[in-house]
């Protein structure tokens, strides 16, 4: 068993685009050891000192020999997801759910028999438990509301955890982050390197930076920066045992209004009036992004390994298909602020501060 002062956090899903923020965090704040699991190792920066267990979540037998070594762990960030191709069409789907379940499953009964001194596990959802995907949301969706009638993994998820949980001595946290934004290359749901592709590609053919959506569409934005800070306080946090918290940067954005900043970052001019979808046009310009990066000496990451399933989400985001996406998205974050965690971000500068780090990670060309 850990001592009493030992703190080794285990973060699942550490190549996503949540999980490598945490990884990154926890790495350092001093004091813990950081383990990554993952397929892929997670792309952080250089002097991140973690340890990284390349394991597939399908694969049982792999979950439970690398449980095998995890007998130290403390703390669990549990940030692994399985999408479908095309994404949004998988949220209706039973064997996505499954899937999903399984997965924590197969890592979780294995680790829980292991870990002896876990104190905590983080469990990541979205608005998507307030229904967002499926119907209009109460504005603002609060955590205290009744559980959604709708079939969702994360419902799965958690009624696995609660019910591991009974009688044990660890406690946990149910995040439920709005569209996320962060560096990680080739995920799900990431706009960041979308966005950020898209414009080289229309600097480099010579046409305008024309904004993807332009509804009136409101919503919330959160740096997954934001987000691990948030994990490493609810990991030692009391007040956020066994509780449900929804995070947001703390402002507002409707796409219009935010895309010339976006347009300045990237050192083009905002345009409007033609809105498109980047999922049919990203893969559309797959031998024009190869020739950027030829000509700017950038990392060989090829289209598909940049966008994952991420184009299929800003379309959604940009309302492309304008019969998903709620004309309001807004969650109250008063529960979290009262409970102690008043951190936030401008969303503005959060997308100049990703685009640019993408820049220097030589991952995007300089504007």
């Amino acid at each position: 068993m850990p001592e009493a002062d030992s703190k080794t956090v285990l973060i699942v899903g550490a190549s996503g685009v949540i999980g490598a923020a945490a990884v990154e965090h926890f790495a350092s704040l001093g004091g813990w050891r950081v383990i990554g699991l993952s397929r892929r190792r997670p792309d952080v920066a250089a002097e991140t000192r973690f340890e990284h267990l390349a394991v597939d979540l399908n694969d049982a037998a792999a979950c439970r020999g690398a449980a095998e070594g995890l007998g130290a762990v403390t703390h669990v960030v549990y940030a692994a997801l399985f999408e479908k191709p095309g994404l949004v069409a998988g949220w209706y789907e039973q064997d996505q759910m499954q899937t999903n379940l399984a997965m924590m499953r197969n890592l979780m009964d294995p680790l829980l028999a292991k870990a002896k001194g876990l104190r905590h596990v983080s469990v990541l959802q979205g608005t998507k438990a307030y229904g967002a995907h499926v119907h209009r949301l109460a504005v603002p969706a609060r955590e205290s509301q009744p559980r959604d009638p709708h079939d969702n993994f994360y419902w799965l998820q958690e009624d696995y955890i609660r019910q591991s949980q009974a009688g044990a001595r660890w406690t946990f946290t149910i995040w439920r982050p709005q569209v996320v934004f962060g560096g990680a290359l080739g995920v799900a749901m990431n706009p960041i390197p979308v966005i950020g592709a898209y414009a080289a590609i229309c600097r480099e053919l010579g046409r305008p930076f024309f904004c993807p959506g332009e509804h009136e569409n409101i919503m919330e934005a959160v740096d997954t920066d934001l987000i691990a800070r948030a994990l490493a306080w609810a990991a030692e946090a009391p007040v956020a045992r066994n509780e449900t918290f929804n995070i947001t940067n703390g402002d507002v954005m409707v796409w219009k209004n935010v895309w010339p900043a976006i347009a300045r970052t990237v050192g083009l001019e905002p345009a409007f009036g033609a809105p498109l979808s980047l999922a049919e046009f990203m893969p559309a310009h797959a031998e024009v992004w190869d020739r950027i990066v030829e000509k700017h000496n950038l990392r060989r990451v090829p289209m598909a390994a940049l966008l994952g399933e991420s184009h299929h989400y800003a379309d959604l985001l940009f309302a492309w298909n304008s019969e998903v996406l709620p004309t309001a998205m807004l969650v109250s974050t008063i529960k979290i602020r009262q409970a102690g965690f008043g951190d936030c971000e401008d969303t503005e500068a959060m997308f100049a501060k990703w685009l640019t780090k993408l820049v220097d990670r030589g991952v995007l060309p300089p504007p």
